[in-house]
């Protein structure tokens, strides 16, 4: 097989993950253009992966007047960028990686998914959950019939407080009119995980949830509006000194999606004078903080996912309940109790330390697999298609409808 040649569109700290498939493994994968606004990122990602000045672009939409010269694209822009590059490529050819989600509404999901089912792309959406070796294992032992009939699901994402505040308080998905709701931004691959392990159809939620805690009502007396006047920081577990100024800092820089160079000793002085800076109280931040979301599946099986900023910096966790029996799990391990034997079982599913990759070796995997089918040309390589991928978006559409208006939606 040669190597997939790859257009980037993005070099954010997504396009450049991604792309950084290429470099463990050029006999498979190749970097051949990239768009990105930024000169900075632009020429990171042209010096990383020598690639030609005519394939080189500060605006997507250069690269799309082009003839195609590269076997897939990766589009790794904002969350409200992603319609326009995504159709505008599927129409030229192009298969294409998603970053997810696919677009902040509904009819630009169904807009994107049109355009790749009509073009006969193949097509991957970044729901990395899919692809991690836990959720590989996890759903090996369910299709074996570990606990037998799946009935009901419990799952939750623990964002962890420093993230939450820095991407959700402070950060680029912090507004709702500017990104997306949080449930979207941050959980619509928790909802799809969620429809994949269940294997039937959702076809009722309900939600609630709220910004409850990061208001100006909760702002402590004496504290400043950015955390570098602030006379009672040192008390405060928010802190943008203590969370990206520590040694080591809580958060790296590649977090901070708008950070000047990508260099935390660099960047040190700006973060405290950014949007990064500011007190959490003090944010014109309006996403939830905590949420949850209650589901129903064909068969009368049931699930609940919770979301929250109020955790320690962890995995998600989740219990699922069968017919024969209990089986919970997170990231490193999958814990299997039988009903009849009344035996516990725990099995590891860590990632291992060759798989250097995020989200527990998720990106690896759906790296794997989108190179793969791209370069078989084989669809059923890639779980997340085009589909599969609207059909777990409506459930996060539908579970915001149903928080709005404090009511139970039909999907």
């Amino acid at each position: 097989m040669k190597p997939v040649k790859l257009l980037v569109i993005g070099g954010g700290s997504r396009g450049k993950r991604y792309a950084s498939y290429a470099q463990d493994y050029p006999d498979r994968a190749k970097v051949v253009g990239i768009a990105e606004p930024r000169e900075s990122h632009r020429k990171s990602m042209i010096e990383t992966y020598d690639i030609p000045e005519e394939n080189v672009f500060a605006d997507w939409r250069q690269a799309a007047q082009r003839d195609l010269f590269a076997d897939a694209v990766i589009i790794a822009t904002l969350d409200d960028m992603h319609v326009e590059p995504a159709v505008a490529f599927a129409d030229k050819g192009y298969h294409m990686l998603l970053e997810k989600p696919m677009a902040p509404s509904e009819a630009g999901c169904r807009q994107i998914v049109e355009a790749a089912i009509k073009n006969k792309i193949l097509f991957a959406v970044c729901h990395v959950m899919r692809y991690t070796p836990y959720t590989l294992k996890l759903k090996s032992l369910l299709d074996s019939g570990a606990i037998g009939e799946i009935i009901s699901i419990q799952h939750l994402e623990p964002l962890g407080h420093c993230l939450y505040v820095t991407a959700y308080v402070r950060g680029r998905w912090r507004n709702e009119a500017e990104s997306s709701p949080m449930l979207l931004a941050k959980a619509c691959h928790d909802l799809d995980w969620i429809r994949d392990i269940m294997g039937v159809k959702c076809l009722k939620v309900s939600s609630f949830g709220s910004l409850c805690h990061f208001r100006k009502k909760n702002q402590p007396a004496g504290a400043a509006d950015r955390c570098a006047d602030c006379s009672v920081e040192m008390t405060c577990p928010f802190s943008a000194q203590k969370i990206y100024m520590g040694q080591p800092p809580v958060v790296r820089t590649e977090h901070l999606i708008d950070a000047p160079t990508g260099d935390m000793e660099k960047d040190g002085p700006e973060i405290l004078r950014s949007r990064y800076g500011r007190c959490v109280y003090a944010c014109d931040n309006d996403v939830v903080d905590n949420q949850v979301v209650n589901m129903e599946f064909e068969g009368g099986k049931t699930a609940s996912f919770t979301m929250t900023g109020f955790s320690e910096q962890t995995g998600r966790r989740t219990t699922i309940f069968g017919t024969r029996g209990e089986l919970y799990c997170n990231v490193s391990n999958i814990t299997v109790f039988d009903f009849l034997t009344g035996s516990k079982k725990v099995i590891d599913a860590s990632p291992g330390t060759d798989i250097h990759y995020g989200h527990a070796g998720g990106d690896a995997g759906l790296m794997e697999s989108f190179i793969a089918a791209v370069g078989e040309n084989d669809p059923s390589k890639i779980p997340s298609g085009p589909e599969e991928s609207l059909e777990s978006h409506l459930m996060v559409f539908a579970a915001e409808k149903a928080r709005h208006e404090n009511t139970v939606v039909e999907i």
